[in-house]
């Protein structure tokens, strides 16, 4: 295959008046519309999309992933789909709706726990064997069922995330399969997206041990080759339900240093990479590259030990908050491709409150709390940062930037870093990698709504900081029992609203979902959302 750069750079200075107005407006491909159109010759399709990723790739094996939502952007939700998907073509500006993917539709009964899916007829595996209800119900054993052969303790704890509130699952007919929840649980179909649905044959062929060596799904891309954690190749999957996608191919790589990959942009080693440094978009954009933006539902906050003093005391927590230059970080740091995060939900969900807005920069208000609270000197702390990974933007150039304002206001902070899976796996475990005092990190709090109670809940096998709540988890509770969107978002916005007050994090940006693409790279959908559909995209040659 050929790859091609972009043109040779201008120099910085003749670039900025132009790039200056690109970034005031929102990019090539932005809320609302998709980058690039079709060439003069009418061929909108085909060619391969190289795409740089930020940091390590997912084992390709369904559920297991374990590079983040990146990891599944770019190889999970390509492979295999669940009984549901996300609708990520229609309304980008706006966050976006769950609807049928193996499943045409569902109805739930009046107990508010019996889910009945009617699945949808025609659809293959990309071995060409039959999508049915006994392949769903294979699955569901494979994850739920510890009897099943083809279970794996890896699988089982991975699909706890998603699949963990099912009690019971049985066919019904090859078109119907009945699950059972524990309790009501108005966000299930959300959750089903994930619960990702391989094929039996493919499985049986070679065992779950050795199913990540050769996977098969239903998505619309199919598995070729990888190097385990480098780099993993994916053909378009000609008979997809949805219609093949334009791409011929699709390459991800591991490209975890922002530097790397900017250089494999310009040089022509990818076409497309996630999160370019913001420091190299004013060129990149000049260089003829599209730099994709849209606001979605992302947090860079860091958690708070709120059981060691003196992050115990409320009004300490929030005097941090009151001390950090969000905006600066935002425009000036980030180059505008994050917006200040002044409350506990993201800009870009329906729990946002636009009043709820409360951390202003006053260094001044931060002082005046630091003295109520006892500390009027202040304060040393210390935080575990990653180094990358997905969603984490620059994370040490962030948390010395919050150095920096935290000790205009007397707290002393130690940065101690790490990679991004020792902190995540450590936090999974409850614990705090390099024993410090504060994690930072990125999350989504409503892409899956299932992940909520994870990070403010009191019963959280995650590490929260020992945040705990009865109010935020009582509203957790009935938001997640109600199949009613509004009730739902209702709730989720009192609890947000009572974290934000509460202060357990430092808020600090959400992310625009940045990534600049090839002028070569067409077609691409940017959606509220950290997931994509790739279907729309081609590479011209």
């Amino acid at each position: 295959m050929t790859y091609r750069p972009l043109r040779a750079a201008r120099s910085r200075t003749a670039a900025l008046p132009a790039a200056a107005l690109l970034l005031a407006a929102t990019g090539c491909a932005s809320a609302t519309g998709a980058a690039g159109g079709g060439d003069a010759a009418g061929a909108d399709r085909g060619g391969t999309l190289v795409v740089g990723a930020t940091g390590k790739l997912p084992n390709p094996d369904t559920v297991i992933g374990g590079a983040g939502f990146e990891g599944k952007r770019l190889v999970s939700f390509q492979i295999y789909e669940g009984l549901t998907r996300y609708e990520l073509l229609k309304d980008t500006d706006r966050p976006p709706v769950v609807t049928g993917a193996l499943a045409e539709s569902w109805q739930v009964a009046a107990d508010a726990r019996t889910w009945t899916f009617q699945l949808r007829k025609g659809v293959t595996f990309q071995d060409g064997t039959p999508f049915d209800a006994d392949a769903v119900v294979f699955n569901l054993d494979r994850y739920l069922n510890p009897k099943s052969p083809e279970y794996t303790a890896a699988l089982g704890a991975a699909a706890k995330e998603y699949a963990g509130d099912i009690t019971s699952y049985r066919k019904t007919d090859a078109d119907h399969v009945e699950l059972v929840t524990k309790g009501p649980n108005g966000h299930f179909p959300e959750d089903l997206a994930h619960v990702l649905i391989a094929s039996p044959t493919a499985v049986k062929k070679t065992g779950s041990a050795d199913f990540a060596r050769h996977p098969v799904g239903t998505g619309p891309f199919s598995f070729v080759s990888q190097t385990e954690g480098q780099q993993i190749e994916l053909a378009a999957n000609k008979s997809y339900w949805r219609g093949a996608p334009k791409l011929d191919r699709l390459i991800v790589k591991s490209l975890p240093d922002a530097a790397a990959r900017t250089a494999a942009l310009r040089s022509g080693g990818v076409n497309w990479i996630e999160y370019p440094n913001p420091d190299d978009i004013q060129t990149l954009r000049a260089d003829g590259a599209t730099i994709a933006t849209n606001s979605y539902d992302h947090l860079w906050y860091w958690i708070l030990d709120t059981a060691k003093k003196p992050w115990n005391d409320p009004r300490v927590r929030q005097a941090a908050n009151y001390a950090i230059n969000r905006q600066a970080i935002a425009e000036k740091l980030l180059q505008g491709t994050a917006d200040p995060a002044y409350q506990a939900a993201p800009r870009a969900t329906a729990a946002y409150d636009p009043a709820g807005d409360t951390y202003s920069y006053d260094p001044d208000k931060a002082r005046r709390l630091l003295a109520d609270a006892g500390v009027p000197n202040g304060f040393s702390t210390s935080v575990t940062v990653p180094t990358g990974g997905s969603g984490n933007l620059l994370p040490v150039p962030i948390a010395e930037a919050l150095q920096r304002d935290l000790a205009a206001v007397g707290i002393k902070v130690e940065l101690r870093t790490t990679d991004w899976t020792t902190l995540i796996g450590a936090e999974a475990k409850g614990q705090v990698a390099l024993g410090s005092d504060a994690i930072a990190q990125s999350t989504t709090l409503f892409q899956s709504e299932a992940l909520l109670p994870l990070f403010i809940g009191s019963k959280s096998p995650f590490w929260t900081g020992h945040y705990a709540d009865p109010q935020v988890d009582a509203l957790l509770a009935s938001a997640s029992g109600s199949p009613d969107q509004a009730r739902r978002t209702a709730d989720y916005r009192k609890a947000l609203g009572l974290v934000t007050q509460d202060a357990p994090w430092l808020f600090v940006v959400n992310d625009r979902n940045p990534r600049a693409l090839s002028p070569k790279v067409q077609g691409l959908v940017q959606p509220q959302s950290w997931f994509l559909d790739l279907t729309t995209v081609w590479v011209r040659r």
